[in-house]
């Protein structure tokens, strides 16, 4: 499928699952939802982060969590502070992996997932997410000197994908599908996924292509290595956190429909992914028309609607 025409009803996907986070209110002390009324209580938000998701979840050069789905959640945790009346909660940063992410939000390790997670219909029925972030989509890293231009170039060859991920299920489905007989390697995170090509224990690497730009950036491995093949899968990122909280599903909302009416989606997007990062890389990645017009979706201001 290609990523193009699965937009809109990808869009109409993350909607839906926006609007399944706010199903079955659960009480809690004080009128707050659980998590809300948790967070009350602690004075505190634990925000769950990745390591190697560059922009959208990374360490700087002293070991901070920084990034795009980082700030995105730190405006959400002055909204809740909005909503409990408590100005000054403090942040707590949590390491998850692609593998226990969606675990760390089930067993209330965190209060909100701040990484490079895909909103999609099998995971909508465990967690709720925020409205849309990002559009991604499955391909392929190789080497520079390889000759592999697609998936079925690689057949029965080594593709290394990252444990937990949406793109392990679309290799998958593919491998399946097209009988490429692949030798499907797993990685822990995606930077040891990066490191097995770099090493030659693969032919290819396959994970969402921002973070593939992301990791060669990252690695100033622009001479080694390049981006290839068709859209293997369409991936629409979200903030992920507990399902069946509408008070909390409501309060992630309107952080997005805040942002938006002040026109600051658009230049935390462009912070992040067309400047250059604190870590010294540039992405150079445009904002795609089906973000912009996310992003305008999510604009409630008088001047939007005129």
């Amino acid at each position: 499928m290609h990523l193009s025409k699965a937009i809109s009803g990808g869009l109409l996907l993350a909607a839906c699952l926006l609007a399944n986070g706010a199903s079955a209110q659960t009480g809690g002390s004080e009128g707050l939802s659980p998590s809300l009324s948790a967070i009350k209580t602690a004075h505190t938000v634990r925000l769950g982060y990745r390591e190697s998701s560059p922009p959208f979840s990374f360490l700087d050069q002293s070991g901070r969590p920084i990034g795009y789905s980082l700030e995105l959640c730190e405006a959400i945790v002055e909204e809740i502070g909005v909503e409990i009346d408590d100005p000054n909660l403090k942040i707590d940063y949590v390491k998850v992996t692609s593998d226990d992410r969606i675990d760390a939000v089930l067993q209330n390790k965190i209060d909100l997932e701040c990484g490079s997670t895909t909103a999609n219909a099998e995971r909508g029925k465990r967690v709720a997410f925020s409205p849309l972030m990002f559009v991604a989509g499955t391909k392929l890293m190789v080497p520079k000197a390889s000759s592999v231009q697609s998936l079925t170039d690689l057949k029965g060859k080594t593709i290394v994908v990252t444990k937990g991920t949406t793109n392990e299920q679309a290799i998958q489905a593919a491998d399946k599908k097209l009988s490429l007989g692949l030798k499907i390697a797993v990685g822990a995170d995606h930077e040891q996924s990066f490191q097995m090509l770099a090493d030659g224990k693969a032919d290819a690497f396959a994970t969402d292509d921002i973070l593939l730009s992301g990791l060669i950036a990252r690695h100033k491995a622009q001479d080694k290595f390049r981006v290839t093949g068709d859209y293997l899968s369409y991936d629409p990122y979200g903030i992920m956190f507990r399902k069946g909280e509408p008070q909390l599903s409501a309060v992630v909302e309107r952080t997005f429909r805040k942002l938006g009416s002040n026109r600051d989606l658009v230049p935390l997007y462009n912070k992040w992914f067309t400047a250059r990062l604190p870590t010294g890389e540039r992405l150079n990645v445009p904002i795609s028309l089906q973000l912009e017009e996310a992003f305008k979706a999510m604009d409630d201001s008088a001047s939007a609607n005129n």
